[in-house]
């Protein structure tokens, strides 16, 4: 083994030193992330058992749909459904089974709630999914141009409407698409994912489906757009005077090369983690869009769970998207922090 100089001995101490402190502190930190990620998880858990037992509604009477029963038979339905056992041991039940994977069964039609959940999945990762994808292109390219030519008209115009895009609420844009789209021109369809009588198969069945899908998705796309365009926007504008852009100009930079290759990447940090954020909401979807335009999904599933009272579908799906949003949100800190030396050293 070859012995190594003074100096290099020397030389690699001081790197160990330099990189030792940083590399256990980047571990530290992702240790705090995940662990708060999963006291989170847990805490939803425990919020998600008794947020749904405080509702003033009995399960057993709006199951019979039937207020005169007697004593005896209101306990009987508790008991098939282990309502009528003691509350510290249908907590410990439920922490067992939901662990195990089991969210139970539905008060109303005793499928499983996993299954329920499901068969509503597909239908809002396809709405949500395709209107986030949609909505992140338009919108951090229009936050760009608007940002890099601050007070132009272009940015003028896109701000004042992203602006009133954003303060819409997405029922009522929908009600507005639905009623002058599918009522008043009958252009498109006011309900559903396929035509009643049948879509077809192949490109005729594709066709329907999108569209059955181009009002929802327009809806949630315009009011999604707003938002990446106005962060995008607001980010970049705080670049501008930054002394990495002044430098590069000063280099001999194209101006466009300037915006592509230092003003937008430093810019997009605040974007990414919203668009992660928002990848989190589209396993949760959009309840009163799906309501609305009688979608399929989790959102229309919560909304007639809700209405029943259904507790194991409400206390499934408010899982589901609980835990959809926190893992979206821990990865967004998992990659700011690995490429943002400035949140890693913080």
């Amino acid at each position: 083994m070859t012995a190594l100089q003074p100096g290099a001995r020397l030389e690699a101490h001081d790197h160990l030193e330099t990189e030792g402190p940083g590399s256990s502190s980047l571990l530290r930190t992702l240790y705090v992330k995940i662990g708060s990620a999963l006291l989170t998880l847990f805490f939803v858990l425990v919020f998600n058992f008794f947020l749904f037992r405080v509702l003033p509604a009995d399960p057993a009477k709006n199951l019979t749909r039937n207020n005169a029963l007697t004593a005896s038979q209101l306990a009987a339905i508790n008991k098939t459904f282990g309502l009528g056992r003691p509350l510290p041991q249908q907590f410990w039940n439920y922490l067992v089974q939901t662990l195990h994977g089991n969210l139970g069964r539905s008060f109303v039609n005793q499928e499983p709630v996993a299954q329920l959940i499901g068969q509503r999945l597909w239908p809002t990762v396809l709405l949500v999914g395709s209107s986030t994808v949609l909505a992140t292109f338009f919108g951090v390219w229009i936050g760009i141009r608007g940002g890099w030519n601050r007070g132009g008209r272009f940015d003028r115009t896109s701000t004042a409407i992203c602006n009133t895009l954003y303060a819409m609420p997405d029922f009522w844009l929908g009600m507005v698409l639905l009623i002058a789209f599918a009522s008043k021109i009958a252009l498109f369809p006011t309900a559903g994912m396929h035509n009643p009588a049948g879509g077809g198969t192949g490109f005729a069945s594709l066709a329907d489906l999108l569209w059955h899908l181009a009002l929802p998705c327009t809806v949630l796309t315009l009011v999604y757009l707003a938002e990446y365009s106005l962060v995008m926007r607001s980010s970049l504008i705080d670049e501008l005077g930054s002394d990495y852009l002044t430098t590069a100009r000063a280099k001999g930079l194209r101006d466009d090369l300037v915006r592509r290759r230092h003003a937008v990447p430093n810019a997009l940090l605040p974007s990414i983690t919203l668009i992660m954020l928002n990848l989190g909401f589209v396993i949760s979807g959009a309840i009163t869009t799906e309501v609305v335009f009688s979608w399929p999904g989790l959102g229309q599933l919560s909304y007639i769970a809700l209405n029943a009272p259904d507790y194991p579908v409400l206390e499934g799906t408010f899982l589901v998207f609980s835990a959809a949003v926190i893992a979206a949100n821990l990865i967004a800190d998992l990659l700011l922090t690995a490429f943002d030396p400035r949140v890693r050293n913080a």
